[in-house]
């Protein structure tokens, strides 16, 4: 058991049977032999922890809680200001300087404002307008394009369309879903 280990027991569980050893002295000496130890392990260990609390050293817990502290506040910075999709474990496993780059102020001052950038956001527009033309047009759910299905106009209408944002995309590769 982890317990009993950290202060130096368990050894004495090492010894064996007779029918194991297939001696008594042996079994006799093991056994005895287990026991020293321990009594030796657990000495040590409980100099150790006494030496430790002496000069204040409690290295482990120390870390263990200035982790959880330093998660917590990154977990609280991130929530005043950072993204508010990242799970805690995330924002737990980045560095400070990761957690506070990522902020709307950084997001602003770092974004390409480059004429490239803003010509393929203008493309990207243009093509999401177009696809929200189509959507329209080819739902079955709207009453308009309910009865254009039901006077034969669908033909005249998808050409219409096509003349106004032009022809829909060609099917990316990849298969069928």
């Amino acid at each position: 058991m982890v317990g009993t280990a950290s202060m130096g027991r368990g050894f004495s569980d090492l010894s064996l049977s007779g029918m194991e050893t297939g001696h008594d002295g042996l079994t006799s000496s093991l056994g005895s032999f287990c026991e020293r130890w321990e009594w030796g392990v657990r000495s040590l260990v409980q100099q150790g922890n006494d030496f430790a609390a002496k000069v204040g050293l409690s290295a482990g817990a120390l870390h263990e809680q200035d982790q959880y502290l330093q998660g917590s506040f990154k977990v609280l910075v991130n929530a005043g200001m950072g993204n508010p999709y990242a799970s805690e474990g995330d924002i737990t496993g980045k560095g400070w300087d990761e957690v506070l780059s990522d902020n709307p102020y950084t997001q602003v001052r770092d974004a390409d404002y480059s004429a490239d950038s803003f010509e393929r956001a203008n493309e990207n527009t243009k093509e999401a307008w177009k696809g929200a033309v189509r959507d329209v047009n080819s739902s079955h759910t709207l009453l308009p394009n309910q009865i254009i299905d039901s006077v034969g106009l669908r033909d005249e209408v998808d050409r219409a369309v096509d003349d106004m944002v032009g022809p829909p995309p060609e099917p990316r590769g990849g298969g069928e879903r």
